[in-house]
């Protein structure tokens, strides 16, 4: 057995009085166990915040579990914070905290700051380090270059478990270092710059995909180590790829081990369940009002970004946080003081969170998984914005789908499906989603999602993202959707990599690498992404034929880009466009090219524009639409 518990602290004061005003942003330098030398003597410290708690134990393998060996010490200054250091523990210890409750309960709780924990489903916590030698000094260099707004943001959606996995061993997940090796050639093929992991932090039930977390500032045990997820984030930096992770600061779960109820009250959570319990997912949702959430919340972003060097953070299920009665029938929930539905604490936690994100570490993006109408999710706090430096754009998304859902004869009754986007696509700067969710839960693959024979269906697909990859705003596709997984997601599964053996998810994989080429080496795509000033639609009206056409544009004209979309199996030939300028318009990508296992109809590779006003443009070309195709002409001098 080790040394009895030693009076230390790595708190000042002043760490505490930040704490306590929920302006402490780094307590994961103070908090947790942490592996330090005191008098010359190798131990850990431990700090624990349990303000109903009459005594706090650390119990683990080095002690037996026995709650009476390694009880920590009480501040004096009623701040809840237990203590201690107990000398020759090392990393790699597991342990938890025992907790006697003011009200005579014994709890057992994992480290709400540990860095790591024991493989699930066993719940203890792990001593660990977040110590790595880094060397992509290069990408935070040039960090403005590959995350700001105006440059191009291609987002390959991903969850870790479910990607790949050994076709010998099928029911064993990959390690961070496995899934590196695999992963960074399958994104520089296809040409994403952006990778987002869905939640990496420790959570107890496999099949929630991770957005039930216990273990807030533990990377997944599961796949490894801190430092092979490190790994894994420096090789894919080494390779000029980028790195988001969801984010969930909306609710988590009632596991026993984990905050819920952490000191025998309603610590972490609001004591009411009408606002502090989650109807949708059976968990339970933090109090924004209260200021030591607030640290522990906005440190926790800190940590991700500064110790795991990530480019963004995908705020999950902001809806919920912002609506006092999201999914809540009425009766069932407390308006706010004002007598309104809005979650004024939550609202004040988002800004204070995305401005200090913003201040600290630019060149980062916070995304919000948003749903609903509420305004300004993605403008400055300055301005009454939330402060979100991106927004999903999940109406685009639905109305998107319906319309390709539906049988090409019907489309022109639904043309408007396509193009209401163009009303409100400049209120926010939105990343246009397809998600994970919408290939759950019998919704279909994309490509089942596609009407017709198998021909149609990849030929709809490829139409969809090109328009996906031409329209305003940054871009995510989730796993699967490059190659046109035919199954819906299972979590528990690897996706179907050998559907690659055949020509059309060959064809539709080869389709994606070429237009995210045309993506990043076109700046009229990115760099007035958030702005009405890089879109103009020039045919929005045509539903007889289901053509469309718009040009993109970015900072010099003479980059100019025309895109027309024909939405039919109709070849349209000797169709004229009109053009935004003079001059010649070359081919640059067919949506319908042989390549691709399109049909191969002949196009122009270069048509002249002719004085010839039509589309309301004094200049018009010629040329022949192929069938369910997209094509992308630059213009030429």
């Amino acid at each position: 057995m080790s040394e009895a518990v030693q009076v230390h602290s790595l708190l000042s004061d002043f760490d505490v009085q930040l704490f306590r005003a929920g302006r402490h942003y780094k307590l994961y330098e103070k908090f947790g166990s942490q592996e330090i030398r005191v008098h010359g003597v190798q131990g850990v410290y431990f700090a624990v915040w349990a303000p109903n708690a009459q005594q706090v134990s650390v119990i683990g393998n080095f002690n037996g579990w026995n709650p009476h060996a390694h009880q920590l010490h009480v501040r004096w200054d009623s701040s809840g914070i237990w203590e201690g250091f107990i000398p020759k523990l090392k990393n790699g210890e597991v342990y938890k905290y025992h907790i006697h409750t003011n009200q005579g309960e014994r709890l057992e709780k994992a480290d709400p700051f540990a860095l790591h924990a024991e493989i699930p489903p066993s719940t203890a916590s792990v001593v660990a380090t977040t110590y790595y030698e880094w060397t992509d000094s290069e990408w935070q260099f040039n960090r403005r270059e590959h995350n700001a707004l105006d440059r191009p943001y291609s987002v390959y959606e991903m969850h870790l478990g479910s990607w790949m996995r050994d076709p010998k061993q099928p029911d064993r997940l990959l390690s961070y270092t496995e899934i590196a090796e695999r992963l960074i050639p399958y994104i520089q093929e296809t040409g994403f710059t952006h990778v987002e992991f869905m939640p990496v932090m420790e959570h107890p039930y496999y099949p929630s995909w991770g957005y039930q977390i216990t273990g807030y500032f533990a990377a997944s045990s599961r796949y490894g180590s801190p430092q092979e997820l490190m790994g894994l984030i420096d090789a894919l930096h080494q390779s000029n790829i980028g790195v988001i992770l969801d984010w969930v600061p909306s609710h988590f779960p009632g596991d026993a081990h984990g905050l819920h109820r952490f000191d025998g009250t309603h610590l972490y959570e609001h004591e009411d369940p009408r606002k502090g319990f989650h109807p949708d997912w059976q968990s339970y949702i933090f109090n924004y009002g209260r200021n030591e959430v607030k640290s522990f919340l906005i440190s926790n972003a800190f940590f991700w970004l500064e110790r795991y060097h990530i480019d963004g953070l995908r705020v999950d299920a902001v809806a919920s946080m912002l609506y006092l009665d999201y999914s809540r029938k009425a009766g069932e929930w407390i308006p706010n003081e004002f007598g309104g539905n809005e979650n004024l604490e939550a609202v004040s936690f988002l800004k204070e969170m995305n401005e200090a994100i913003y201040k600290y570490f630019p060149h980062r993006q916070t995304i919000a998984e948003e749903s609903t109408s509420w305004s300004g999710v993605s403008r400055a706090t300055f301005d009454n914005g939330l402060g979100f430096g991106m927004k999903w754009m999940m109406g685009w998304m639905h109305d998107t789908l319906a319309y390709f859902q539906e049988d090409p004869i019907n489309r022109s009754y639904h043309h408007d499906k396509m193009t209401f986007a163009g009303v409100y696509a400049f209120t926010e700067n939105f990343m246009l989603p397809l998600s994970h969710d919408e290939v759950v839960y019998g919704k279909q693959s994309l490509i089942y999602k596609m009407p017709g024979d198998e021909w149609q269906k990849f030929a709809n697909l490829r139409a969809l993202y090109l328009y996906m990859f031409t329209f305003s705003g940054a871009k995510l596709l989730f796993m699967g959707g490059e190659f046109g997984q035919t199954s819906e997601w299972n979590v528990n599964q690897s996706l179907d990599w050998h559907l690659l053996k055949f020509k059309p998810h060959a064809g539709l994989k080869k389709f994606i690498s070429d237009l995210n080429a045309v993506y990043k080496g076109y700046p009229a795509l990115y760099e007035k992404a958030f702005s009405p000033e890089g879109l103009n639609w020039i045919e929005m009206g045509d539903r007889a034929n289901s053509v469309f056409v718009y040009s993109r544009k970015g900072h010099d004209e003479d980059n100019d880009l025309l895109i027309i979309l024909n939405l039919t199996p109709v070849v349209r030939r000797n169709f004229r466009i009109g053009a935004p300028h003079a001059g010649s318009w070359e081919l640059l990508l067919n949506s319908d090219e042989q390549k691709y296992q399109g049909s191969g109809i002949a196009v122009k590779k270069k048509v002249q524009a002719e004085s010839t006003y039509w589309m309301n443009q004094k200049q018009s070309i010629l040329l022949d639409i192929p069938p369910l195709g997209g094509l992308i002409l630059k213009r030429t001098r």
